[in-house]
């Protein structure tokens, strides 16, 4: 048995004697008793809420809270704390941790290696959006007892990020999706892209790093186990068949069947059966979890809405996962009216023009009965495209209303993908 919530009790006690601990928090509002409270920048001036709830022990860093109670302790950074935290508890815990990172894909790769994990073992894995330097550490101070595993995602904006978050967390396994144009913002080029992301190499061993090796960036480094549909990978992806209800494929020869669609799945799925072989599961049991992943919401999520299927693939968005997203929205609903809902891609700095109007070569391939296009970014897609029956609009309800109207004559399919920003789902009435 791992008394995983002894080790951190004995940590904190460093600071404060404490009786039991059975959560770390840096919001308030979610503190019990026996919590741990963080407080982080704002979080300073509810200190005392969370002390009143009953946490065991309370840090913060501002010098001007005022509070006398023994439980309370002042830090000089709790940013930093947080880390320290986390590193110290990672080092004293018998856990397997996995580092997932990616321009897309990391969510699902995510969810689908934690399923294939959690159907055989106990552990834990990254919830909503904790990738960051905040996030990491509060889900790793998350171990509970006994787990086993931990799959960690790591989001990142610039350099040092990604060296970070693994000095914290120690991965003994590391997964990089692909090399896309996220974060171009910050960092200007897909080569710096690629140099931050690949600081996880720097952390764990060639042969415990698995990556697409199709990928233009990540097929050139030497040593990790690359995993494609390109004959150049030393782990291969092939006879790939989709319909409207999954996916078949074979690995290394080994056939898969599942119910997600689109080619990048099959990439992430491949990662994750790779990644669990390497640490014990075979393919055959992955093959019995796969049958039916559960993802996080708004990743290719179908929701029906008597004559309408909305496909909610809203979550986030990059010129890659932007085109992989209509082109398998092309492939399927034959037999519906099909409308594709496009909002901004964010984050894509002074090339953002640019990849907007990039995507009307692909969409004119496309049969959409219709283009809907929403933000000021997707105005450079609007004047480009040559579609007879594009709109753009600054109003998500007037969309909602749009397609409501269509849907009381016929059937339709709606593909909702556009940045987290956008926040597309909205268009969906009644979506929680």
């Amino acid at each position: 048995m791992n008394n995983n919530r002894m080790i951190l009790k004995s940590l904190i006690s460093e600071y404060v004697s404490v009786e039991d601990i059975s959560d770390v928090h840096i919001d308030s509002r979610l503190v019990e008793k026996n919590d741990i409270f963080i407080a982080i920048r704002g979080g300073n001036k509810f200190v005392a809420e969370a002390l009143n709830k009953g946490a065991a022990a309370v840090f913060y860093d501002d010098p001007g809270v005022s509070v006398e109670d023994r439980r309370a302790v002042y830090v000089q950074d709790s940013v930093e704390f947080i880390q320290q935290l986390a590193k110290d508890y990672r080092k004293r815990l018998d856990v397997t941790v996995f580092a997932i990172t990616g321009s897309n894909g990391k969510t699902t790769t995510k969810d689908i290696l934690c399923q294939i994990l959690s159907k055989y073992s106990k552990g834990m894995g990254t919830k909503g959006n904790y990738n960051n330097h905040i996030g990491v550490p509060l889900t790793i101070l998350g171990i509970e007892d006994d787990d086993k595993f931990a799959v960690l995602e790591m989001g990142m904006s610039g350099f040092g990020e990604i060296d970070l978050l693994c000095k914290i967390s120690a991965p003994n396994y590391g997964i990089i999706t692909n090399i896309g144009e996220s974060h171009l913002e910050y960092l200007k080029t897909s080569e710096n892209v690629f140099k931050a992301k690949t600081e996880m190499l720097n952390h764990i061993r060639d042969e415990d790093v698995f990556v697409i090796g199709d990928d233009s960036y990540l097929g050139r480094v030497p040593g990790v186990v690359k995993v494609g549909i390109e004959e150049s990978n030393l782990h291969r992806i092939t006879h790939i068949v989709e319909d409207e209800s999954g996916t078949k494929f074979r690995l290394d020869g080994f056939e898969f069947s599942t119910d997600l669609v689109g080619r990048h799945n099959v990439k992430n799925m491949s990662l994750a059966i790779l990644t669990a072989e390497k640490f014990g599961i075979s393919k055959e049991l992955s093959r019995e979890v796969l049958e039916k992943i559960e993802l996080t919401k708004m990743r290719y999520q179908k929701i029906e809405n008597g004559n309408v299927l909305y496909i909610n693939d809203a979550y986030n968005a990059s010129p890659s996962s932007m085109r992989a997203s209509i082109e398998t929205f092309q492939k399927f609903y034959k037999d519906r009216c099909k409308v594709a809902v496009l909002g901004d891609m964010l984050e894509l700095g002074d090339e953002s023009k640019k990849y907007h109007e990039d995507l009307a070569e692909i969409i004119e391939k496309c049969d959409f009965d219709f283009v809907y296009l929403y933000g000021q970014n997707m105005r450079h897609l609007f004047v480009k495209l040559k579609h007879p029956k594009k709109f753009h609009f600054n109003d998500k309800d007037e969309i909602s209303k749009k397609i409501l109207e269509l849907g009381e004559n016929m059937k339709i399919a709606v593909l909702l993908k556009g940045s987290r920003g956008m926040k597309l789902e909205e268009i969906i009435k009644n979506y929680n």
